[in-house]
């Protein structure tokens, strides 16, 4: 992986990801509207909304809150980079994760006791979710080494492989479509950051951002969310061009089934996350990657 690849990846993810994820929440109001039995906001409610963000002044008690924000997008933007271009999964989890200890930095910097609540709530995410997300990358890596018999974290084996690795890291995938209930911030893990009004602090991590802070962080959650599909579409594509198309099928049933979770689920406390997404990484993570090990 070289560092141009990884420059060119990061300029054409900057490009694309902010233009989809925008269209992609707004698909997520339309939906969500429609299963409360309302019309909704347009698709592209979510540009409007940024963009007059844009047009505010900013008012902020720390003046290091918009340079923790902006280096969260940056690193969020690197680690789509080194996915795109065919790079090392586990560096791009790791950057992903450095983005998020920024923007939970961004939090803690201000004195508001809801920010630092989120603050505090973001980083029970983080380490609910992580130990899955890693358990994710070490069985791609066994799973390619099954297939090819050669081991990589590179993301560009997968136009190799004879077959998709979820035929033998099914189990990891569905504990990764636990723990992406928590990346995405849907009910019922969305205990920091919510765009619902039924946050019952406020709005958490976010309380003390506005403006342009505010509206990066708006644009730094579109790219998240397109890098966690990409995540989902890794599982089912292989060496045949026809396994796009699969892909995305896949990933449009993933993201349906995760409004359809926050529309209908109440939000639990961040003890019940925190054991639940453990349990399940250890359960399906661990006999998963046993049963590689054994292979």
């Amino acid at each position: 992986m070289s560092i141009l690849a990884v420059l060119i990846g990061t300029l054409i993810f900057a490009l694309l990801a902010p233009v989809l994820g925008c269209l992609l929440a707004g698909l997520d109001r339309k939906i969500s509207a429609r299963m409360q039995g309302r019309v909704g906001p347009p698709i592209l409610q979510p540009y409007y909304d940024v963009r007059k963000l844009i047009e505010k002044d900013d008012v902020a008690i720390n003046g290091s809150e918009r340079v923790y924000v902006i280096c969260a997008l940056v690193f969020t933007l690197i680690a789509g980079g080194i996915f795109v271009s065919g790079g090392n999964l586990l560096m791009c989890i790791f950057v992903l994760t450095l983005g998020a200890l920024f923007f939970i930095l961004a939090a803690y910097c201000t004195a508001s006791p809801y920010a630092q609540i989120g603050a505090s709530r973001e980083t029970m995410q983080v380490m609910s979710y992580e130990p899955m997300v890693l358990f994710m990358a070490v069985a791609f890596f066994m799973s390619v080494q099954a297939i090819l018999g050669l081991g990589s974290f590179d993301v560009r084996v997968v136009t190799h492989l004879e077959m998709p690795v979820i035929t033998n890291i099914w189990l990891v995938f569905l504990g990764f479509l636990f723990v992406l209930t928590i990346k995405l911030r849907k009910s019922p893990f969305d205990l920091s950051y919510s765009h619902h009004a039924h946050q019952e602090i406020v709005k958490g991590v976010t309380t003390e951002m506005s403006g342009k802070t505010l509206a990066l962080v708006e644009v730094m959650h579109w790219c998240e969310n397109i890098l966690f599909m990409l995540w989902v579409a890794l599982f089912f594509i292989w060496g045949n061009p026809a396994s796009i198309i699969l892909a995305l099928v896949v990933v449009a049933v993933v993201y349906f089934f995760e409004i359809w979770i926050d529309n209908n689920f109440a939000r639990v406390k961040w003890q019940t996350m925190l054991t639940s997404a453990w349990v399940v990484a250890l359960v399906a993570g661990g006999i998963n990657i046993a049963f590689l090990a054994y292979l």
